[in-house]
């Protein structure tokens, strides 16, 4: 179903915020104000807030680019999510940790077939 009237406009809002947090506001503060979290580039909150939302490693359900494939709900989540790290209420420790888990667990289900001659 496509969105319509107020409902894209949301959208289009969210998207920008979640932009906006996870490329400057983000890194300003991990750079400048909490320099105990974990990561400080923008690439990093993308794929700790996108991993989250999505309950795994994001582009196994997203298309690139991200921010344009985001459903409205999804660019909502992830508005409330950056907004819950950047006030406390969410530990980016803890969910960097879970990221980092899921990808790990993703290279060591790779399996690699050896090649016959």
């Amino acid at each position: 179903m496509k969105a319509t009237g107020s409902t894209a406009d949301q959208h289009r809002k969210d998207v920008q915020r979640y932009q906006h947090l996870t490329g400057d506001v983000m890194p300003r503060i991990a750079r400048d104000e909490r320099r105990d979290w974990p990561i400080v580039n923008d690439h990093c909150f993308q794929r700790v807030v996108l991993d989250t939302i999505c309950g795994g490693i994001w582009y196994d359900y997203l298309s690139r680019p991200a921010y344009k494939n985001l459903t409205a709900r999804q660019a909502r989540d992830a508005v409330v999510l950056c907004e819950a790290i950047v006030s406390g209420r969410a530990d980016l420790g803890t969910l960097n940790e879970q990221s980092l888990r899921w990808r790990a667990e993703a290279r060591r289900q790779q399996v690699q077939v050896p090649r016959l001659l």
